[in-house]
């Protein structure tokens, strides 16, 4: 029997984050001592008045379906969250919570995206933008940056990069996998230039706001370009600022007619998110922030020893990030000397030779370079640093 598969699925690849993870938990349940810097998952407990609220929604049976956009209380933490940390207004129609980040992007995609339109993509970017563009029959545009401009776009960029196809621009910042953040000068200048093309959409992926150290505080393009608000779409979530991964509770807050658009995508997708979940997600947006400020300041320590020790390895170059709990590392000049081929082969190297997984910067868009994750223990963290430098200098 021969089983037809669809065109659409044949050009999307696996997640290279999730199978370097899976490699890397194979070669542990083999006996093998791996480090794993590949995965973006914070190594904090789920804030303790965050667990004590999903307990006792399950206590007083909230354990039901739930409407398909979220429950009312948890929309409501939303909008004030939005409105406390973003200076952004919005009312319940704009509010759709899903399962995930990772989900509210999709249903945007899905809900705004006709065959042949065009998303542009900043790179380095996250694995999974491309792929979700082509699964709404788009065409991923990639923007590729440098660290001259802090692997940030800039405005002249931009206006090359815009066709009469153009019709969405995937923002995130702080960025996975570089960490680096654009100024409220920068997102001035790109606003400038998306106010001369209203039929762009602007997908803000602000996941990682609250892992934040830049001079500035964190900004959304929102705030900064009022005038683009009516086609700004602001994605968010409780994962990586709550520590709260497993929980997967995101959120989208744009336009009324772009979220109903997207509650029907959901509604024939998985319907409601966990019950559970919204209620612990509703006490991590209402409740103290005081946990929040202490895992960002363990992340900022880890960085700002990380990103010197990193440069003292011959052939790596690394520059500082302002959030998010990653470095994007340019290994070029390692891997010529080690002869390989790629960067690809560089993280088999090093999880061969160094048992430190890592992920290579190709699938970021950014060949040349390898992502580590910093979401782990300053004592591992040294430990894996010594490790790559050992690999690479015994080679």
């Amino acid at each position: 029997m021969t089983i037809r598969l669809s065109s659409r699925v044949a050009q999307v690849k696996p997640s290279a984050t999730i199978a370097m993870s899976m490699k890397a938990a194979e070669l542990r349940a083999q006996g093998r001592d791996i480090i794993s810097l590949s995965m973006g998952e914070p190594d904090f407990d789920t804030p303790e008045h965050v667990r004590a609220a999903a307990i006792r929604a399950i206590n007083e049976g909230q354990t039901r379906y739930t409407a398909v956009d979220g429950t009312p209380a948890l929309k409501q933490a939303v909008i004030d969250k939005l409105r406390r940390d973003n200076g952004l207004e919005y009312d319940p129609t704009q509010i759709l919570v899903s399962n995930g980040a990772k989900q509210s992007i999709y249903n945007l995609l899905q809900a705004t995206i006709n065959e042949g339109d065009e998303v542009l993509i900043p790179a380095p970017y996250w694995v999974s933008y491309p792929d979700m563009v082509r699964l709404a029959d788009g065409e991923p545009v990639i923007l590729s940056t440098t660290p001259r401009t802090d692997y940030l776009i800039t405005p002249n960029q931009l206006t090359a990069s815009i066709t009469e196809q153009t019709r969405m621009l995937m923002l995130n910042s702080p960025s996975n996998p570089t960490g680096q953040a654009y100024s409220r000068a920068q997102l001035e200048a790109l606003g400038q230039v998306l106010l001369e093309h209203p039929r762009i959409l602007i997908c803000s992926d602000d996941i990682y706001e609250h892992i934040w150290w830049a001079k500035e505080p964190f900004l959304s393009i929102g705030k900064v370009v009022p005038a683009l608000k009516e086609r700004l779409v602001v994605i968010n979530g409780v994962s990586k600022g709550y520590a709260m991964t497993g929980w997967r509770i995101g959120y989208a807050a744009g336009p009324a007619k772009v979220i109903k658009e997207m509650r029907k995508v959901q509604g024939q997708s998985t319907s409601n998110p966990c019950s559970i979940s919204q209620a612990a997600a509703e006490a991590a947006l209402s409740g103290d922030q005081g946990c929040v400020a202490e895992m960002c300041s363990a992340f900022r320590e880890r960085h700002d020893w990380l990103v010197p020790a990193l440069n003292a390895i011959p052939g790596v170059s690394c520059i500082a990030g302002k959030g998010a709990f990653y470095v994007f590392a340019d290994f070029s000049e390692a891997i010529e000397a080690l002869e390989l081929n790629d960067d690809l082969a560089l993280a088999e190297h090093l999880l061969e030779h160094a048992g430190v997984a890592t992920v290579p910067g190709t699938a970021f868009g950014a060949p040349g370079h390898l992502r580590l994750s910093f979401a782990c223990g300053l004592d591992t963290l040294q430990t894996a640093v010594e490790r790559i430098s050992g690999a690479l200098r015994a080679a």
